[in-house]
């Protein structure tokens, strides 16, 4: 190669050198010129992610024909940063397979999402761009585009409710002891048989048992007499009565014997006549081939006389009647009402101390509501679950204690042994609630969906599960007219402030996350007073929420107000 050709050719290697890096660092010196759009303005944070979309616009005659420029958003935080996915971009001479920016100027549009950190509450959404261009590389310096992050979102209030099968304790148990004394038809004497019968020896031990016990209260005493419907209505109406009146001296002698006055108040003895309901119970009862034909003829006529007549027609049946049925309505019956007294509030407390073996379940069940110590709930329900060990409610009840004491994986362990006992709706609900709060979403939506028949509980959980997923639409029609702060902070997130403030201002007994959302929505409304006395309340009441109003982003145009600071500080 002669001089004169090297030296043509090193200048122009020179020039393509000179011609590579001028268009770097134009492109670089330059960067200001491309204009960023990014939506939201100030990021947020959803379903416990950050989402944002990016429109970059780049003008005439910056985009080298030759370029490639990867861009990458990253949010950085006092010490963190989360990096989203690259761009990439390529000049409209290169030969490959990115999006195309014209040298006459073009955009493109970049959505992505990361995890949310805390630490994002404060924090720059920046862009970071490496630029190629043949042989060369260059790394622009980052560029700040948006602030972040409004993490309302996250003070959803994650403690599901839990289906709480109750006890069934009754203080008060109404009894009732009843005996008959039959009679021989058409006859009202009471004859020595029954006198001397085990029905009547029984009922007299009754009697005995319950006038000695203290806690037992005679509520009323009667008798009921009747006579079988075969007959003329008058005899057997004279008959009832007068198997009323010797019924009710042997009822006498019974009560006198263990000193129980017969006082009007509560004694009551009735002669009732024919007992055609008591006919009809027997007959389905019974096994007479005819019964649904008798049965038949009592729906068709209530005329007493008509029934009679139309029943001694079915003479082979009636027979069976006469021998089978008609004899056991012949009677008095002489009944006994009582109140059995249960323990008192405070002498379960004392007899669970001294011995819990004492109470039955209902007891020992209901003992435990006694207490507000989540603790000494816990201590009495694990007795319980020991001394009941195939209670369903015992293991359930002592999930909810742990569940309240924070032990969520014990919980979870009390829960799955009330399943094994009885698996229904309750423990599904609660077996979601303790995904719920590990934060397996996948587990807690199989257990909810589980349920058969969600009431309110099941609901409410389900709209925490829709808000930490970020589908407020969803989380809203699960929390219907709920008077509570998750139903509120929907509100919020769907952008409508006024049913948000309308809930807050139902809950009765508003906690200081109440006051707190209600100052988020005075910065919402630039209602500086509603700020400040809202946000006043909230912090005296709960002084961890100074810090976190001090990084949350809702309030980021009060950061430099005075009283702001004075409330936060």
């Amino acid at each position: 190669m002669n001089k004169t050709r090297l030296n043509l050719t090193l200048f122009v290697l020179a020039v393509i050198l000179l011609s590579s890096c001028g268009g770097l660092n134009r492109m670089r010196n330059n960067a200001d010129d491309v204009r960023y759009n990014v939506t939201p303005e100030i990021l947020e944070a959803h379903g416990e992610e950050v989402e944002v979309t990016i429109r970059g616009t780049f003008p005439e005659r910056y985009f080298h024909r030759r370029a490639i420029v990867e861009v990458t958003p990253v949010i950085t935080w006092d010490g963190g940063e989360a990096t989203m996915s690259s761009i990439t971009l390529q000049g409209e001479n290169v030969r490959d397979n990115y999006q195309v920016i014209n040298f006459g100027g073009g955009s493109f549009t970049h959505t992505d999402r990361v995890p949310f950190n805390e630490g994002m509450r404060i924090s720059d959404l920046e862009v970071r761009l490496n630029a190629q261009l043949r042989n060369n590389e260059s790394e622009f310096d980052p560029r700040k585009i948006a602030d972040g992050v409004i993490a309302t979102s996250t003070l959803v209030v994650n403690e599901p409710r839990p289906v709480i099968e109750r006890d069934r304790f009754q203080r008060i148990l109404p009894e009732t002891k009843e005996t008959a004394i039959f009679y021989v038809i058409n006859r009202a004497d009471v004859r020595q048989t029954e006198l001397r019968s085990e029905r009547l020896a029984e009922f007299r031990q009754y009697l005995d048992e319950v006038v000695a016990d203290e806690r037992v209260e005679l509520r009323e005493l009667g008798i009921n007499a009747y006579a079988s419907p075969d007959g003329p209505i008058n005899f057997n109406e004279r008959l009832s009565e007068q198997r009323r009146q010797s019924s009710d001296r042997v009822f006498d002698r019974e009560l006198s014997r263990v000193g129980v006055e017969k006082r009007d108040d509560f004694y009551n003895a009735r002669a009732l006549g024919e007992d055609w309901e008591g006919f009809k119970e027997l007959m389905e009862q019974s096994n007479i081939e005819d019964r649904q034909l008798i049965l038949r003829v009592l729906n068709m006529y209530t005329d007493p006389v008509v029934r009679e007549r139309e029943i001694r027609n079915l003479s082979a049946v009636f027979e069976e009647i006469a021998d089978e049925v008609l004899p056991r309505l012949r009677r008095s019956e002489m009944v006994v009402n009582i109140d059995r007294i249960g323990y008192s509030d405070d002498e379960l407390m004392q007899l669970y101390n001294q011995d819990p073996s004492q109470l039955n379940e209902e007891e020992i069940l209901y003992t435990a509501t006694l207490y507000d110590d989540p603790n000494r709930q816990y201590q009495i329900y694990n007795r319980a679950a020991q001394q009941f060990p195939n209670s369903f409610r015992a293991h359930n009840s002592r999930g909810i204690a742990l569940m309240e004491l924070d032990n969520v994986s014990a919980a979870k362990d009390a829960f799955q042994r009330a399943r094994q006992i009885e698996d229904n709706d309750a423990v599904r609900n609660n077996l979601g609630a303790v995904a719920l709060r590990e934060g397996n979403f996948e587990e807690a939506e199989e257990h909810f969906a589980s349920v058969s028949s969600p009431g309110d509980e099941t609901n409410y959980n389900l709209g925490i599960l829709a808000i930490k997923r970020g589908d407020y639409s969803k989380a809203s029609g699960h929390l219907g007219n709920m008077p509570v702060i998750n139903n509120a902070l929907v509100k919020m997130l769907q952008n409508n402030n006024d049913e948000a403030l309308r809930i807050l201002n139902n809950i009765q007994q508003p906690g200081p996350l109440a006051y707190y959302l209600r100052a988020v929505i005075g910065a919402r409304r630039q209602d500086n007073s509603m700020v400040f006395d809202n946000l006043r309340t909230a912090v005296n009441r709960d002084d961890n929420l100074k810090e976190y109003a001090r990084t949350d982003m809702e309030f980021g145009r009060y950061f430099q107000d005075s009283t702001f600071e004075s409330i936060v500080n």
